[in-house]
């Protein structure tokens, strides 16, 4: 066990967190995920959603860049399929896959 100096005085430190640590941790890190998750105005969503679906209907590809907690990710590939009452859709490229969210993109683009 390491020994950790809280105030003037010195603990006993096991490295271990506690469940209720855990849950106040993540809970604290979706907060700030959601935070500074930018927000799209409906003109953005719906080039967004057009976009999608022109992959879908056309095979093409696209390009997406997603939000993530600590930078923006782009993945492009050909839309598969899409679930409307989710909202997620499936993007595929070479031999793999990945189920995503709409409301993870921050940008959307044909190739």
């Amino acid at each position: 066990m390491s020994k950790k100096l809280e105030g003037n005085r010195q603990r006993e430190y096991s490295g271990r967190v506690l469940p209720e640590q855990i849950g106040r941790i993540g809970r604290e890190q979706r907060e700030t995920w959601h935070s500074l998750r930018p927000v799209l105005d409906e003109e953005k969503l719906e080039e967004i959603e057009h976009t999608l679906a022109l992959s879908l209907r056309s095979h093409v590809r696209v390009t997406l860049v997603l939000y993530g907690p600590l930078e923006q990710v782009k993945l492009s590939g050909f839309v598969t399929s899409i679930h409307t009452h989710s909202r997620e859709f499936k993007l595929q490229w070479a031999e793999e896959w990945k189920w995503l969210l709409v409301d993870d993109i921050v940008e959307a683009y044909i190739v």
